[in-house]
């Protein structure tokens, strides 16, 4: 069986948000085993499966990704909708739109200190789609 649902992110910042939360309570009672895939409708923001326990892992890889795609860089011919913009398609690019997380035993089968992670490129945003599909 296949279950999708489409649901808004709550306008956040830029930054590195953890949504898991919000991601099981969207999808309701998981079955005991399959599979949940996510998939964000945006090209300047993007999820990652990363570490949930060190707040400081979000401001280490906010810095790692600023320096890696700086805003306002001389070479950028991609400007018009303002200067957070190419850096954000760039960090969307290398980070990916999508995961896939397997479910068992009624729960989403993550490691230890694995975290679903929003992660908002844009200091000015609008609610993002995502597409929720489970599985079964």
């Amino acid at each position: 069986m296949i279950q999708q649902k489409e649901i808004f992110l709550p306008r956040m910042g830029k930054g590195f948000h953890l949504i898991d939360d919000l991601i099981v309570k969207s999808i309701g009672k998981l079955p005991e085993t399959g599979l949940v895939n996510l998939f964000l409708k945006h090209t300047s923001a993007a999820l990652m499966l990363n570490e949930n326990a060190d707040p400081d892992v979000r401001t280490d890889l906010a810095a790692l990704y600023d320096k890696a795609a700086p805003e306002n860089a001389p070479f950028y011919t991609h400007t018009i909708e303002g200067p957070d913009d190419m850096p954000a398609h760039f960090k969307t690019a290398i980070t990916g739109n999508s995961l896939t997380i397997p479910i068992s035993d009624y729960r989403l089968n993550t490691g230890t200190w694995q975290g679903i992670y929003y992660c908002e490129f844009r200091s000015y945003n609008s609610p993002r789609k995502l597409v929720i599909t489970v599985y079964s």
